[in-house]
């Protein structure tokens, strides 16, 4: 004789295990990655397109472009430009393009998709936007492109930074 499985018995009832049960999230979904400083950032899963691991030689490099850009890349039959996120952020640290996998965020608005490299993804958190406080010590080439950052570990001054994509894309420093 075959017994039936758990999920069948109970008559018709649903009998859930508590341990099964998934609590619901707080807040909105967000993906945390890291730039080559070691500091950490956030953008809204809404404004991402795709996540994405590359190969070097999948950029081509552009000449006489921007030094933000790293080069073009095909996704799905249509060239998008990669930036080099630390920089376009103001860090002096580029990224390191000599390894075998570069993480790249494809980030759109309408018609408009960005490629940003990045150091390293972090991965997918629900974080609530309600307790994001203003921004403390910033550089400036850096707080037109933030919304705002929750203080992670107040003892060692760890904040991760809330990235305002449509400032990021909309910007006037991929002219320069």
């Amino acid at each position: 004789m075959v017994s039936k499985p758990d999920f069948l018995n109970g008559g018709g009832q649903d009998h859930f295990r508590p341990e099964l049960q998934v609590e619901s999230p707080e807040g909105e979904l967000h993906l945390r990655f890291y730039i080559p400083s070691h500091q950490e950032f956030a953008l809204p899963a809404t404004g991402i397109r795709e996540v994405m691991e590359l190969s070097p030689d999948r950029i081509t490099p552009i000449p006489n472009a921007s030094p933000l850009l790293l080069g073009t890349l095909n996704l799905r039959g249509r060239v998008i430009w990669v930036a080099d996120l630390g920089q376009f952020l103001g860090e002096a640290t580029p990224l390191n393009t000599d390894r075998a996998e570069i993480p790249v965020i494809a980030v759109q608005e309408q018609d408009t998709t960005v490629g940003l490299a990045v150091e390293a993804i972090g991965g997918m958190d629900w974080l609530d936007v309600q307790n994001l406080m203003p921004p403390t010590s910033i550089p400036d080439t850096m707080a037109p492109f933030l919304r705002g950052e929750w203080l992670l570990e107040p003892k060692n001054n760890q904040s991760l930074r809330l990235l305002d994509q449509m400032a990021i894309l909309r910007s006037a420093r991929w002219a320069g």
